[in-house]
């Protein structure tokens, strides 16, 4: 870890920096705390009898939504409720509009103001926007929000959300309603809707994708102002033609290597350029707000992964997002503690597991340095309307993440979840192209991983699953790159092939993108891991083996990455490295060696019989 990821770990450093749109900030106000709640399949808030209260914006699930007891599966449809009390800051005058942003509703939600119908969504996922503003001009205005799930419908895109009324194996217990922030900003009616940043190293470059929320009126005019520190590096004044404006900005380039490598993000030098965005209508500024970019790329060529133009060998580890008081609901310092976790343990990566995390989760990312996976949340169903509702989330979860350089690389299925036929299935094997292309055609500055894991037929990536708990075997699969291609067509994970219509690695990276999954249940409780131990003493030998085996694939360029499951126990699955509230079950400096290749007493058992080599491989990937 790096002197300044050092200082932000003691001083904690932006922790202040709350907002929940952290690339395009301005004044907002959470309306998190307690509402009105109830169970009822009523149609309308008035026909809905509020006798209970619950702490939004955490699922009724939880113990920290304060409901003694949790909704069962059969109970579909929840009602909240709250009265909205406005500032006169806040209350809109003519030429503004109160905008409110739900973080994310769990499944369809719809939204009543003032007890009339106001906007409709679908996604358990994402966030969305409601503008509020008739009602809200008069100070105040009574909101309620029904949330309808059914937890039994395997077309939704559900992630590890269980449909059985009991969570089993790797599947957890169900999220419904409200589970992420509530909030208000006060814009003006010609403002800044959506902000997107794309780097272009090449041109040494940053482009800005501004979105309006209308038509701009006649002298509208947009500044770009990007910084490092207080140091200018770029301003564009620009004037508006239309909705939707392509700025580009380019950057000084230094030219020298040296010079030009401070100004890119990387996992180990997080760089992040400040921007400043004013809109202005006839000279006189309406809307301004506060972001970052970064300038990275990313690609993969000659069987490598390249960040910048630079092998970049990904040791990842796989988050799942859930805590034992509040389900999938975290909150900043929880972001903040799990990346930082994650960073003491020596990875440089993570995947984000069947669950789009909140943008400060990645904010975090962005700033501390990790190499993000995002997973599409899987259906469980192939269907018209799986299909539908997969693409309109992922639509969403792309527009969402764009402009957060920790991310690099997507994945819209998991192994053949949603596409349990894909093997045989013609137009399951067109739904698998049909996202990865058009994943790559809205965003081609990432990798996507067509099918994680197995049944592949597109992918910028050939990626593999092995749970073996055998570190040895391990290597002898992945440690050099003909045993790579010796050994993946004779592995079937959970019966699979890996690749479909002879799609094979080629010249694609080879990654090892779930492996590891020890679990330590002590003798006489239960628990589910995908190799068991019995004593902390046989996970931290097991699991530092089955690192260093993964490592030393990698030195030995059979692979080019791999991801560790899992970062911390989820409830039942109790395979992390650290337990649910987060504490490390071996330590931290032994699996931070094993993951980093830093082997820590000469002789070691757990290094393997001399394969171990002490040393980092000085060659270029």
């Amino acid at each position: 870890m790096t002197e300044a990821l050092l200082a932000l770990l003691e001083t904690g450093e932006d922790a202040a920096q709350t907002h929940p749109r952290p690339h395009l900030r301005r004044p907002w106000r959470a309306l998190d705390g307690w509402w009105d709640f109830a169970l009822s399949p009523a149609e309308a808030p008035q026909d809905v009898s509020f006798e209970g209260r619950i702490r939004v914006p955490y699922a009724p699930q939880t113990p920290a939504s304060g409901l003694a007891q949790a909704p069962c599966l059969t109970e579909r449809t929840l009602w909240y409720r709250t009265r909205v009390q406005l500032t006169p800051q806040e209350t809109p005058g003519a030429d503004e509009r109160l905008l409110l942003h739900f973080g994310a509703v769990d499944w369809a939600a719809q939204v009543f103001v003032n007890g009339a119908f106001a906007a409709r969504h679908e996604g358990g996922y994402t966030p969305f926007t409601v503008d509020v503003t008739r009602a809200a001009r008069a100070g105040s205005f009574e909101l309620s929000v029904r949330a309808e799930d059914d937890h039994a419908d395997l077309a939704q895109p559900r992630g590890k959300q269980d449909w059985r009324a009991e969570p089993h194996a790797i599947w957890y217990p169900p999220t419904s309603g409200i589970w992420r922030s509530v909030w208000l900003e006060t814009v003006h009616r010609q403002h800044v809707q959506a902000l997107r940043w794309i780097p272009d190293l090449t041109r040494f470059e940053l482009t800005a994708l501004v979105t309006l929320a209308c038509a701009p009126q006649p002298g509208t005019r947009v500044r770009l102002e990007v910084f490092d520190g207080e140091r200018p590096l770029a301003d564009s004044d620009t004037l508006v033609t239309g909705q939707h404006m392509t700025v580009p900005l380019r950057l000084p380039d230094p030219g020298v290597d040296d010079a030009r490598n401070d100004l890119l993000w990387l996992p180990d030098h997080p760089k992040l350029l400040d921007v400043r965005l004013t809109l202005s209508v006839q000279g006189r500024a309406v809307d301004r707000a506060e972001g970052y970019a970064a300038l990275r790329s990313v690609e993969a060529r000659g069987r490598r992964v390249l960040l910048n133009g630079i092998p970049h060998p990904l040791r990842m580890v796989m988050h799942q997002g859930y805590w034992p008081d509040a389900g999938m609901t975290g909150d900043d310092q929880r972001y903040r503690e799990d990346v930082l976790l994650a960073r003491r343990l020596g990875f440089n990566g993570l995947r984000l597991h069947q669950k789009i995390e909140d943008p400060r989760f990645l904010y975090w990312c962005d700033r501390l340095g990790l190499a993000v996976w995002v997973d599409l949340p899987s259906a469980y169903a192939f269907t018209a309307q799986s299909l539908d509702r997969l693409t309109r989330t992922w639509l969403e979860v792309l527009a969402l993440y764009a402009s957060h350089p920790s991310v690099v690389a997507w994945v819209p299925f998991n192994e053949s979840w949603g596409l349990p036929d894909v093997a045989r299935d013609p137009a399951q094997q067109q739904a698998q192209r049909a996202l990865y292309s058009l994943t790559r055609a809205l965003d081609p500055t990432r990798l996507v991983s067509g099918s994680d894991g197995w049944e592949q037929l597109v992918s910028d990536v050939f990626t593999v699953h092995d749970y073996t708990q055998v570190p040895q075997t391990l290597l002898e699969r992945y440690g050099t790159r003909s045993a790579v291609e010796e050994n993946l067509w004779r592995l079937w994970p959970g019966g699979r092939e890996q690749g479909l219509a002879g799609f094979t690695p080629g010249d694609r990276p080879v990654i090892l993108s779930e492996f590891g999954g020890t679990s330590w249940v002590p003798a006489g409780e239960d628990g589910w891991g995908y190799g068991v131990v019995r004593d902390r003493a046989g996970l931290s030998e097991r699991v530092e083996a089955l690192l260093a085996a993964a490592d030393q694939a990698i030195l030995a360029k059979g692979i080019h990455g791999y991801c560790y499951t899992q970062l911390t126990d989820t409830y039942q699955e109790m395979n992390g490295l650290a337990d649910m509230n987060r504490v490390p079950k071996g330590d931290v400096t032994r699996l931070s060696g094993a993951v980093r290749g830093e082997p820590h007493a000469p002789g070691n058992p757990l290094w393997y019989s001399g394969r171990w080599r002490g040393r980092r491989d000085p060659e270029p990937h």
